[in-house]
């Protein structure tokens, strides 16, 4: 069964692409029809792509691994905050940080850093700072806040990325590229699809387009969390179940290493 629909990606505008003018040749195997000027884009395709995608991404939640969702556009902003802090992966909604993947050990420090000034501000000598000290340090939590603060759980490189806007996000999409780590992306009619592993045909400039498709991807990471906390619980289940190993008496085994040893001693007092 198919997680969304064909008329709840119509009634979300997800079919509207950019002007004929703009396209990329590149999507015209995901285009249907030109209207207007307007590219339309085919939604059959798009259902399964995002089937395809949300489907991928419930695994990668499943196996215990992170996704980082990038969407920097003003549209996007807050739904992405939203929903995605809502099942606990890792997001950048603010200006991507250069070099955050690539140099991901410098960026960790930064967020030590975030750590180390919060510690700063709960300690009583805070206080006694004069208060263009304290200014100063409550500024540079904010700032750090304001772009690291939602990759603070983030400790190791990501295992995928899911990109609204491809082209915007084309500095974020090249360093994943080049680490191997597979992009997801939203992908409109005036961009190229070629360095995206997971293509969802569609358009990433509406706000409900872009409501719908991270509903979609969001339930399917939050299933493969709920998946994984009820293995674990099963495996917990099963090892309380098993039956440990009767007092007093050894093991087959244990017995037969013994008796090697008793052979080997009865040989030596032979000779």
């Amino acid at each position: 069964m198919s997680r969304t629909n064909f008329d709840q990606l119509l009634e979300a505008g997800v079919h509207f692409g950019h002007l004929k003018r703009k396209w990329n040749p590149a999507m015209k195997p995901y285009i249907f029809m030109e209207k207007n000027g307007i590219h339309i884009i085919d939604l059959y395709k798009t259902v399964a792509k995002i089937d395809e995608a949300a489907d991928a991404l419930k695994q990668i939640a499943k196996s215990g691994r992170k996704i980082l969702f990038v969407a920097t556009k003003k549209q996007a902003r807050d739904i992405i905050a939203e929903k995605v802090g809502g099942v606990n992966m890792p997001y950048v909604v603010e200006r991507w940080p250069g070099g955050m993947l690539t140099n991901f050990p410098t960026i960790r420090k930064a967020v030590k850093k975030m750590g180390s000034l919060d510690k700063l501000m709960s300690d009583p000598a805070y206080n006694s700072l004069s208060k263009r000290e304290r200014l100063q340090i409550t500024r540079q939590r904010e700032k750090l806040n304001k772009t690291l603060g939602s990759i603070a759980d983030l400790t190791r490189l990501p295992s995928a990325m899911f990109v609204f806007d491809v082209t915007k996000e084309h500095i974020a999409v090249k360093e994943a590229n080049r680490l191997n780590i597979p992009v997801f992306g939203v992908v409109d009619t005036n961009s190229d699809p070629s360095n995206i592993d997971y293509v969802i045909p569609a358009n990433d400039d509406a706000s409900k387009s872009i409501e719908i498709i991270t509903d979609v991807m969001t339930q399917a990471i939050k299933e493969g969390l709920e998946e994984r906390k009820v293995e674990k619980l099963d495996e917990v289940e099963a090892k309380d179940k098993k039956p440990a190993a009767p007092k007093g008496k050894k093991t087959s085994a244990r017995k037969g290493e013994e008796s090697e040893s008793e052979e080997a001693a009865t040989a030596e007092s032979a000779e």
